[in-house]
């Protein structure tokens, strides 16, 4: 599996070629837990379906000015999938959806609590990352095997 290009990143904002675009997930490159959720992810994901980029790099913010997404906080994954950009616990869930195993099955038992239920929570824990997992002082670097899963530089 190669690293995407520029013209294959461009296909996120096209919905002719939503089969054939991978699933993107953007987190906090300084967070501990966001890191470990992202090991988390590319264990369970075999087949490479996942692709990942900070919400700190210039790709991401490139990405969400494509949803209008201003919110810059970072205190949320996102999921850009479908042609749509999902938060939150809406993010986790389809995340969990995709995944090897038998982790698809945590999306069908939760998908059907409302946001204004699980994104409290899913808040609850996000707003305490930093204090429960700790963070680092500049975004993770992925080592040179997983480097063709991530997106790094904007579309040109």
């Amino acid at each position: 599996m190669q690293a995407l290009t520029c013209c294959d990143r461009i296909v996120l904002g096209n919905p002719m070629a939503r089969e054939t675009q991978p699933l993107l997930v953007l987190f906090d490159g300084i967070c501990n837990l966001c890191e470990s959720s992202v090991h988390f992810v590319i264990r369970r994901d075999r087949s490479s379906k996942f692709r990942f980029a900070a919400l700190q790099s210039a790709a991401a913010r490139e990405i969400l000015a494509n949803f209008d997404y201003t919110d810059d906080n970072l205190s949320s994954v996102l999921l850009v999938a479908d042609g749509r950009l999902y938060r939150k616990s809406r993010a986790a869930l389809r995340i969990a959806r995709h995944l090897d195993g038998a982790w698809p099955a945590l999306y069908y038992l939760f998908v059907w609590v409302p946001t204004f239920v699980a994104d409290p929570i899913y808040d609850f824990i996000g707003n305490r990352r930093y204090r429960w997992f700790g963070k680092k002082s500049e975004c993770w670097v992925p080592d040179e095997d997983l480097r063709r899963r991530f997106i790094d530089d904007p579309v040109s």
